[in-house]
């Protein structure tokens, strides 16, 4: 398994990560165990989760159940500011919530550390030094390795780091947001901010939902118990013809090269700045053998511009 730098941090993340957002959710106890421990002999080092995972809690928690000693081979990343409860008191970024949301994190986790705590959306409630400060105390703290952010628009992400620099706190070193060959909305503007701000990105949703795994087809009806099938607002998302017809396109791709539609989606995203690992969940073990295998196509660039040329 490559490892790679997280750009400017001292994080040393595997090039395939493991989105845990199936933990305490979708999959049981025991399935969870059966994917983490996988990860583990894969060489797999950045665990993604969040504290709204598995029904806002779950995911974490199973992980603090499960990792034990492990806990200290891998890169913890995990989210905050999304709601945690009905009321709308339990998110945003604010030093109150923050200062709370940490300890929930630290205690269900079953760990004194945070290796990544990334901001999972903005809050325009929230001016952005008071969340840096927060962050930047718990940092110093030693509760929290390094910072990032999520779903973050361009702009937002160099306020922060022009914030940070100016007050002279720790700011954020990744971004985290959608990016694949489906959707590749963040090459208009948050990677060239990414690159010059010296952030790492780590994408998400690598294969569009399922629709860059190749076991789609137009016209035909969607496998039982897929995240299309099961999820209508997502099919009505990635669904469309523009995007079949793309997944055709890529599909006659890999086919005359003797690829597969998942070693293009993730070797893809491996070849793009400042990408540091790839993001994908697994239900099964044998999952994540796939997507690891996956990464390892190294593109040329003849076949770049093709790629290009085809999803432009």
């Amino acid at each position: 398994m490559e490892v790679r730098n997280l750009v400017q941090s001292g994080l040393r993340v595997s090039t395939i990560g493991l989105g845990c957002n199936n933990f305490g959710g979708r999959i049981d106890d025991a399935a969870a165990k059966a994917v983490i421990h996988k990860a583990l002999d894969l060489g797999i080092t950045l665990f993604d989760t969040a504290d709204t995972y598995g029904e806002r809690g779950g995911s974490e928690t199973v992980m603090g159940r499960i990792l034990g000693q492990e806990r200290k081979r891998i890169v913890l990343a995990t989210k905050f500011g999304m709601p945690m409860d009905d009321s709308g008191e339990k998110q945003g970024g604010s030093r109150r919530y923050i200062m709370q949301a940490v300890e929930d994190s630290l205690r269900r986790l079953n760990t004194d550390w945070i290796d990544l705590y990334q901001m999972h959306q903005t809050d325009p409630r929230t001016p952005v030094e008071e969340t840096l400060r927060a962050l930047d105390d718990l940092i110093r703290q030693g509760k929290v390795r390094y910072i990032g952010c999520s779903n973050f628009p361009a702009w937002q992400v160099t306020e922060a780091a022009w914030t940070a620099r100016t007050a002279g706190l720790n700011g954020f070193v990744s971004c985290q947001d959608e990016y694949s060959l489906i959707h590749r909305g963040p090459e208009a503007e948050l990677l060239p901010a990414a690159r010059k701000l010296g952030l790492g990105v780590l994408p998400y949703f690598p294969l569009a939902s399922g629709l860059l795994t190749g076991k789609y087809r137009r016209n035909i009806p969607l496998p039982d118990g897929t995240r299309l099938a099961r999820v209508q607002r997502l099919a009505d998302r990635y669904l469309t013809d523009r995007n079949w017809e793309m997944a055709e396109r890529l599909g006659d791709f890999v086919e005359s090269r003797g690829r597969t539609m998942l070693q293009l989606a993730f070797s893809w995203l491996l070849a793009q700045s400042p990408v540091a690992s790839v993001i994908a969940g697994a239900t099964r073990p044998e999952q994540l053998e796939q997507n690891v295998q996956a990464g390892e196509w190294v593109l040329t660039q003849d076949e770049l511009t093709e790629i290009n040329r085809i999803t432009a």
